[in-house]
């Protein structure tokens, strides 16, 4: 019988296959830290955790899959120009972008609003939170059934540098350098625009903030839209790592392990988001390597969410955006 756990030393002895599995942790840590921004800005401006944002990610992967199909992209990358295939990404990526920020913020109007008129308790928003995103994701299990759509890939990566061994491929350096981008944007806007302004503003006291003539609700809008896009752009590159197809559910699990990166970095700090989403990445691409088993992945991941947390309850970084609110 195979032993069902096995541990490889050679992860950290073998700087190729320890520095290979870091890169790759960084590329799937990129993606977690997209997603894991909309759950830390959604928290810092109205103390809910959005779970239907995992929906929201696979909204945006369905829309990759679709538009990428109608293009002509197959199990097979094709070979199209340089320009002609960033093209296509970039379009895609719009594309996502607008079909998750669409459906966040339906999500906001449908389930949350009617709520707040109301003044409903917190726990009321996050019971509605876990109901929307069971029916979104089985709105697509009616739509589109069981399987995962036909896989899209889109390029095949190629080598870039080689440190002692270890590769970094051009996909691995195309997402991490977007999601990094994309993530100082967001920190550049809530820092130093009108918009920031006013989302750090309602954040730390809403009614305040109304009194000042901040519109509340358009911060709130603002909020799920700039999460959802997020949401998009991180299912473009996660169609891109792995082309196995958008599926109804395929967003669960990665919703849970990029909640924990904003849990793990400080939910409410978009800094934090970042660091823990890269933390999550790596901590589980290793936890994988070395016990020779990808199901223990999850369980390293939130064994070290809990240990952070009895040290540090606000995570790494703390609270920023609502660090003021009860």
């Amino acid at each position: 019988m195979d032993s069902w756990l096995t541990f490889d030393f050679g992860v950290f002895t073998d700087p190729g296959l320890f520095l290979s599995t870091i890169f790759d942790g960084l590329t799937l840590g990129s993606i977690y830290a997209l997603v894991a921004l909309g759950y830390t800005l959604v928290y810092g401006v109205l103390n809910l955790i959005n779970f239907a944002h995992s929906e929201v990610f696979i909204s945006g992967a369905f829309a990759v899959s679709f538009f990428l199909t109608a293009l002509g992209f197959g199990a097979s990358a094709p070979n199209l120009p340089l320009g002609l295939l960033v093209l296509d990404l970039v379009l895609a990526g719009l594309v996502a972008m607008a079909v998750s920020a669409l459906v966040a913020l339906a999500i906001e109007r449908i389930a949350y609003k009617p709520l707040r008129d109301k003044g409903a308790p917190r726990l009321v928003f996050l019971i509605t939170a876990i109901g929307m995103s069971f029916v979104i994701q089985y709105l697509f299990f009616l739509w589109r059934g069981p399987s995962p759509e036909p896989k899209t890939k889109m390029f095949v990566p190629k080598p870039i540098f080689d440190i002692f061994g270890g590769i970094i491929d051009s996909l691995q350096l195309t997402i991490v350098i977007a999601a990094v981008l994309m993530m100082i944007c967001v920190d550049q806007i809530v820092g130093r625009t009108k918009l920031g302004r006013g989302i750090r503003a309602v954040a730390e006291d809403p009614d305040t903030a109304t009194l000042m003539g901040v519109n509340k609700e358009r911060i709130i809008m603002a909020t799920f839209v700039i999460g959802g896009a997020l949401a998009g752009a991180a299912a473009l590159f996660m169609m891109m790592k792995t082309p196995d197809g958008a599926k109804y559910d395929g967003g669960f699990i990665l919703g849970i392990k990029a909640f924990t990166a904003a849990v793990l970095g400080g939910i409410g700090n978009i800094r934090g988001a970042l660091l823990g989403g890269l933390l999550i990445g790596v901590i589980g691409n290793f936890g994988a390597a070395f016990l020779g088993n990808a199901q223990w992945t999850d369980v390293i991941i939130f064994a070290v969410l809990i240990l952070v947390l009895m040290i540090r309850p606000t995570g790494i970084l703390g609270s920023n955006l609502g660090k003021k609110r009860a």
